[in-house]
């Protein structure tokens, strides 16, 4: 039998979808570590028999109570656990923070081994701009939360980074073409399998193509940063028509100014002439 790990957390990323991405320490520590918790079992223990290793496994994800944090950090002071999500990295839009949290105050030794993130792959393929990003998780599902999240965001100078399921893209499209208008963006979806794509463009162009072929899988959706033009360089009008398409000329008005800087009396005048 492999020497066991010394006590303590593990947090290891394991493969997005293509398998072959599992990394060599990530094997090692999945086994010889003493227990693996994870989200799913059925999912990690696929990844387990492809790779080999058998072991106990603890079910750990979104819905767990204290008790079951209280469980594995008693585990944790004689054992080596290793932690893990279905795919990619854990912590990374999932509630392990917690755990990693508590075994940290309770003087036990974490460690992370890096290795895949969705976040990360789509990045990457966009072509947009990645000196500086923002990872926002998951858009609210609701209209006006998602609206107003990402007229939390309208100013950050970086590239926007959420994940997102197909049955909301095309509704996320909507809400991204309506209060960030003139933004470019990048669905990425399928990332490391067989039929991966990476589509750029305008959010409605996307948006069309999305309904004319229903997106399946996980989603990386991002968005480009505000880009800083001269006032003359700008189409106000352009961007008004795709405003006025969803919303009154005062509410088109005020979201053109946020994106451009320019004087939204003057843009609610033209609003009302283009409607």
């Amino acid at each position: 039998m492999d020497d066991l790990l010394s006590p303590g957390l593990y947090l290891v990323a394991t493969p997005i979808g293509n398998l072959g991405d599992i990394t060599l320490r990530a094997v090692e520590t999945l086994r010889r570590a003493a227990v693996i918790a994870c989200e799913d079992t059925r999912v990690t223990g696929g990844l387990l028999h492809h790779l080999g290793i058998k072991k106990r496994m603890i079910r750990y994800d979104d819905h767990a109570a204290e008790a079951d944090r209280d469980r594995l950090l008693a585990l944790m002071r004689e054992e080596a656990v290793v932690l893990v999500s279905d795919a990619g990295t854990p912590l990374v839009s999932d509630p392990g923070y917690r755990l990693v949290r508590a075994a940290r105050e309770a003087g036990i030794a974490v460690t992370s081994l890096p290795g895949a993130s969705a976040a990360i792959v789509a990045l990457t393929l966009s072509g947009l701009p990645n000196d500086r990003f923002l990872f926002a998780g998951f858009l609210p599902n609701k209209a006006k939360a998602r609206e107003d999240a990402l007229r939390e965001l309208a100013d950050v100078p970086a590239t926007l980074v959420f994940y997102e399921t197909a049955p909301r893209l095309l509704a996320a499209l909507e809400a991204i073409g309506a209060v960030l208008p003139g933004r470019d963006v990048a669905v990425a979806r399928e990332l490391t399998k067989k039929f991966e794509e990476c589509r750029t463009g305008p959010p409605a162009d996307l948006a069309a193509h999305y309904t004319a072929h229903p997106p399946r899988g996980e989603i990386v959706l991002l968005i480009g940063p505000p880009v800083a033009e001269p006032p003359g360089a700008i189409d106000a009008d352009a961007l008004l028509r795709a405003a006025l398409a969803l919303h009154k000329p005062s509410q088109a008005a005020a979201q053109v100014a946020r994106a451009t800087g320019l004087d939204r009396k003057a843009l609610y005048e033209r609003a009302l002439e283009l409607k």
